[in-house]
């Protein structure tokens, strides 16, 4: 049976191939409704299927854009990939995810497998974007688009949440409750000191510790991201004679680790310890007690980057500050910061 061709389509629809192309790229010119209508009825008649691999190597360009986190098992950047998958599903593309395991070598080998695919576009998650990632990016002229954190490294368009702002949220509601104080789980000693998330809610909680009048000097704890090493420090921090009162953790993988050990230890949350985290992950509100915590808009954070990503028109050129969307943060209270 003969393949059927572009060629097949625009004969039996009585139009051109390249309004044929049109309808299908959806673009880049106009086609009237009822062009459209004959040209979608000929391809479903015929059975037609457009060649993507030709398609790509006509244009350079795949229906594919390339996402690279940290670690998708995290909930946090489980949800965020699902939030771009959404996002670009919207715009007819498919997207492909690398995990980088917070590893430089491992970002730079997702950054050339999805470059060398022809990507329609790249949206990295970066903890500190390394030299040689760097030079990879400038050395394709990609399309790239920072979510979440903002890297030094890289003058690209980037979408965050309001981090240092979110963070003085939940520090100051943990504070109005009349706790002597506020401790805080930062990040660890790989952590970047600019640009990343976790170094902006340990800010944000310094900032309004000093709003307070309260000191922060050996308040802040180092605990890795994730929940399950989290609860290791929390066992030796809650389990010391000096147990803050009541603590901000920079995620809620974090504060989720943390409940895990005051269960065990037999400490009340919030009775003897209050909690929050930020994030606003699913499980933030399963959690016993329900946690206390700071949202960000993933759904429209993602599609901003995804947007970013595939229309030339949104990115213009301007200066850094030009080129950096950044969504608002909100205190989502529930039980774990004492209120009832």
């Amino acid at each position: 049976m003969a393949k059927v061709t572009r060629d097949d389509v625009a004969r039996l629809a009585g139009t051109s191939t390249a309004v044929v192309s049109y309808v299908i790229n959806n673009g880049p010119r106009p086609v009237a409704p009822a062009t459209r209508e004959r040209v979608l009825a000929a391809i479903k008649q015929l059975g037609y299927r457009p060649d993507r691999v030709a398609q790509a190597m006509a244009s350079r360009r795949t229906d594919l854009i390339g996402l690279v986190v940290p670690d998708a098992r995290q909930p946090f950047f489980g949800e965020m990939s699902h939030a771009v998958e959404q996002a670009a599903a919207e715009r007819g593309k498919m997207v492909l995810v690398g995990n980088s395991d917070y590893l430089h070598e491992r970002e730079v080998h997702y950054l050339r497998a999805f470059l060398g695919m022809r990507v329609s576009g790249l949206i990295l998650v970066s903890q500190g974007l390394s030299d040689t990632a760097a030079a990879e990016i400038e050395a394709w002229d990609a399309r790239i688009v920072l979510l979440h954190e903002r890297t030094e490294a890289l003058n690209e368009f980037a979408v965050v949440t309001d981090d240092v702002g979110g963070a003085q949220l939940a520090t100051r509601h943990l504070l109005e409750h009349g706790y002597e104080y506020v401790a805080c789980v930062g990040g660890t000693e790989f952590t970047p000191t600019v640009g990343d998330p976790v170094t902006d809610h340990v800010e944000g909680w310094r900032r309004a510790m000093q709003e307070a009048g309260l000191e922060t000097e050996g308040r802040l704890f180092k605990a890795p991201y994730n929940r399950y090493d989290a609860y290791k420090v929390g066992l030796e921090l809650l389990a010391g004679p000096d147990r803050p009162p009541a603590l901000f953790c920079a995620t809620d993988d974090q504060a989720i680790g943390i409940l895990r050990a005051a269960r065990e230890l037999r400490i009340d949350v919030p009775g003897e310890l209050a909690v929050a985290g930020f994030d606003d992950v699913k499980e933030a509100g399963l959690t016993d007690p329900p946690l206390t915590t700071v949202a960000s808009d993933r759904q429209a954070m993602a599609r901003a980057a995804v947007d970013l990503v595939l229309d030339d028109g949104l990115r213009v050129s301007g200066s850094r500050r030009d080129r950096l969307r950044q969504f608002p943060s909100r205190l989502v209270v529930r039980r774990s910061c004492g209120c009832a």
